[in-house]
């Protein structure tokens, strides 16, 4: 199974248009959006951004970032499924959600203290359905990893991402958040990847056959 990753879009239609041609040109089976869908925006925008994946005939499983709002959590999207809080499976692939961030100093419109992080990474594994692969979309990083390092060297991602990364080892996490630290590391048995801010033209293409492959 195919899956196209992108993150941290902040709010550029043309930059999901070309994300939506990149999906058809590689014909892939799932697209995954790691949040920040807005710059932020309001929820008329973000649900027209993400209606911008309608007809392309392929499940769309999102989660908010923190530049978004607060009730896209909840918002029905024709072309999209939030995961904020839940599970979703295709076959041998199962995904977890989890969107906002950490408090930062700028007081962005989806924060999240610690203990609601872990809250609600424990909502969306409940029920899990048994998988060969278990994949994490999450906004934040795992604290004290390469993917929350910012340019001024800082960690400043999610202490409870990184424990629950410990505690149940999922197969990958797909994030984003700290557009400077594209790139990948490991926790334990669980690789994590920030492919980089879809509004620069990143975006990974990650291939669950007998061994996962990585493309940016």
């Amino acid at each position: 199974m195919k899956v196209l990753v992108g993150t941290d879009f902040h709010g550029k239609e043309s930059v999901f248009r070309a994300f939506a041609e990149k999906a058809k040109q590689e014909k892939v089976d799932i697209i995954t959006v790691c949040g920040d869908v807005t710059h932020f925006g309001s929820l008329q925008e973000a649900q027209r951004l993400l209606s911008i994946f309608t007809g392309l005939g392929i499940p769309v499983l999102f989660v908010p970032g923190n530049c978004d709002p607060l009730s896209l959590v909840k918002a029905e999207i024709k072309a999209a499924t939030c995961i904020h809080g839940r599970n979703v499976s295709f076959g041998d692939l199962a995904f977890i959600g989890v969107g906002a961030s950490p408090p930062t100093p700028f007081n962005t419109p989806f924060e999240l203290a610690e203990d609601e992080i872990m809250e609600t990474l424990i909502q969306a594994s409940k029920n899990l359905s048994p998988a060969k692969w278990v994949v994490l979309i999450s906004h934040s990083p795992p604290f004290g990893t390469k993917q929350d390092e910012t340019s001024f060297g800082l960690h400043v991602g999610s202490s409870s991402v990184r424990a629950f990364i410990e505690q149940t080892q999922p197969s990958v996490v797909f994030c984003g958040h700290i557009h400077e630290a594209k790139g990948r590391d490991r926790i334990g048995r669980t690789l994590v990847v920030n492919p980089g801010p879809a509004r620069h033209g990143d975006y990974m293409i990650a291939s669950f056959e007998a061994e996962l492959s990585l493309e940016s």
